[in-house]
């Protein structure tokens, strides 16, 4: 069994990025924890009611197979004015608990700027473990993409997205994932909206076109450790 903790900005992040891989592997065995640092969606123009937000993320973690989830009340699309400090012992406090095997997160070149403080803060509490000798190390750190974020780097300067590891999730993989994101409100866009159902089921297309497989959600593995079996 492989512990997963996935670190994402806002409630349903985690579904676009790897809503089908926690659906998928959750079901054959592996844990799957969550993480949010922004539960109140405030800068949202559609945004839910505060009650309702929490019944879509519960009604979402059914429906994918979420274990445990860990939520902040960092301020929305604002969270590059709280302490990079506050942003990291939040995640590192949930590392304590989780115990994953594999962390994944955003990328840092996202043009969201909630996914940049979230992926740069996780990738410093990742190494919380070098600190404290009773802290599990992780073995893994990845990188998700997030369609209207990932896809949006603009920025020639960074470095984009570079898939290096593909999860087959097959086709009830994506039914699940595009049923879990319509557990929030006003998530799913018309095409051709990068969140549109057409463009979610074509990039799972394509992932795994690009794997042999018919479907699959793409990650970038940026960092592996491989610990000798005693």
């Amino acid at each position: 069994m492989t512990r997963y903790l996935i670190v994402v900005a806002h409630p349903d992040d985690e579904i676009l990025g790897a809503g089908g891989t926690i659906y998928k592997l959750s079901h054959t065995g592996d844990k799957f924890d969550l993480a949010i640092m922004c539960s109140n969606v405030e800068a949202r123009g559609n945004k839910p009611k505060e009650n309702e937000l929490e019944k879509n993320i519960a009604k979402s973690k059914k429906l994918l197979g979420i274990d445990n989830i860990y939520q902040e009340n960092f301020p929305n699309i604002k969270m590059n004015t709280i302490s990079h400090l506050n942003l990291v012992q939040f995640i590192e406090s949930v590392i304590i608990n989780s115990k994953p095997d594999i962390i994944i997160t955003h990328h840092p070149s996202d043009v969201n700027n909630d996914h940049y403080q979230t992926s740069i803060a996780c990738q410093a509490a990742i190494r919380l473990f070098q600190r404290r000798n009773n802290i599990k190390p992780i073995t893994e750190l990845w990188y998700m993409e997030v369609p209207s974020a990932t896809d949006w780097d603009i920025n020639s300067s960074t470095q984009k997205f570079t898939p290096n590891v593909f999860v087959e999730i097959e086709k009830n993989g994506i039914k699940q994932k595009i049923k879990a994101l319509q557990a929030y409100k006003g998530v799913i866009r018309k095409y051709p909206h990068p969140r549109s159902i057409e463009n979610l089921s074509g990039l799972a297309t394509y992932r795994g076109a690009q794997s042999g497989v018919m479907y699959a959600e793409a990650f970038e593995s940026v960092f592996r450790r491989v610990a000798p079996h005693n």
